[in-house]
């Protein structure tokens, strides 16, 4: 049992210690050695002891002064429910004659699994048969809860109070990102693929009772390229804390953008947006983007390389990324055109040229 007490430095001999100021191991000693140790395992404690100088036998019932010791006094006999972990498992299953199975005897069980085979056996038969089998020869005890020196493993409950230790290589995950990696499903190398870019960020200010509430305002697309597109917003005092709201909510809002042979889009749309209202335009291949910075960027992580644009009325940045955002996504895919009419879908250049225009 612990028990908190000052350290106490090892006290010096004043004679020499000889080794007949140790008792000798009697009979009921070796007799209860013998119930944990093996005889080979015996002898080589018996040529240890005999090897070790007596002086050295005697200052190990002593208290350690070096830096490595104890700060509380314990014989280590017993476990203390308030700093050591929990029960071991008991002495009795330990085995000294435990040995693993040879290929011989695992292929002899296999067969007499086999031959002990219901006719209406099923799948479940052989997975129990899989987590039952044995691997070892010896006390059952010794292979299923085996005795070990080492602690046991905290409690389920108990493990979120430990501290969790970073391994060398490994990138810890802040919380916010986690939450986002369950809500989207995308991997941390995942995310980090996608293209992300800061396209409006300015300074606005709240008047309240207290005075003005100054803050940074975030508006962020993100894209793979490859038809994904999404658009995130973030206000913060602080302009981090902005930064990464609105990364976080653009990977977030991620939406699959049409696109028609992979570069352009399927015919001309038309989108309104507060005061914005903006015409995307199909074009053919080498056309390019031409159109404003925002839609040229939008366009970009979209994947989308051939496309013209107008923007009548008002420009205003925000409204603009929205408004292109929903024309996007308002696009007229072929399949909807023709189960509209009610008519069936055929690829034209397939049928009458191949597939090579």
């Amino acid at each position: 049992m612990a028990s908190k007490v000052p350290r106490k430095r090892a006290p010096k001999l004043t004679r020499k210690i000889a080794a007949n100021d140790f008792k000798p191991y009697t009979a009921e000693d070796k007799a209860t050695l013998a119930k944990l140790y093996t005889p080979a395992q015996l002898a080589a404690v018996e040529a240890g002891e005999a090897a070790m100088d007596p002086e050295d036998l005697a200052k190990q019932a002593t208290f350690r002064d070096d830096p490595f010791a104890l700060q509380y006094h314990t014989d280590l006999s017993r476990i203390d429910p308030l700093v050591d972990k929990p029960v071991r498992a008991p002495e009795e299953n330990y085995d000294p004659k435990l040995r693993y199975k040879s290929e011989d005897e695992i292929a002899e069980d296999f067969v007499t699994f086999v031959r002990d085979l219901p006719e209406d056996a099923t799948r479940l038969d052989y997975m129990k048969f899989i987590d039952n089998m044995r691997l070892t020869v010896g006390k059952e005890e010794a292979e299923r809860n085996p005795r070990s020196s080492m602690a046991p493993e905290i409690p389920k409950g108990l493990q979120a109070l430990q501290q969790r230790k970073i391994k060398p290589g490994e990138v810890d995950v802040d919380p916010a990102m986690k939450r986002l990696m369950r809500q989207t499903g995308f991997s941390l190398d995942d995310i980090k693929r996608f293209r992300v870019k800061n396209l409006v960020v300015h300074r606005v200010q709240n008047q309240t009772k207290m005075g003005k509430r100054q803050s940074m305002y975030y508006l962020t697309i993100a894209g793979n390229g490859k038809g994904l597109l999404g658009i995130g917003e973030g206000k913060s005092a602080e302009s981090e804390d902005a930064r990464k709201q609105a990364h976080y909510a653009a990977i977030r809002n991620l939406q699959p953008i049409p696109r028609y042979e992979d570069r352009t889009i399927f015919g001309d749309v038309k989108a309104k947006f507060g005061a914005v209202e903006l015409e995307l335009m199909t074009r053919p291949p080498g056309f390019g983007i031409r159109c404003q910075a925002y839609i040229f960027e939008m366009c970009r992580f979209a994947g989308i390389s051939d496309l013209a644009a107008r923007v009548t009325r008002s420009r205003n940045p925000m409204n603009t990324i929205k408004a292109t955002l929903q024309a996007l996504l308002s696009q007229k895919l072929p399949d909807e055109v023709a189960r509209g009419l009610g008519k069936k879908l055929v690829d034209v250049r397939k049928v009458y040229y191949g597939g090579n225009v």
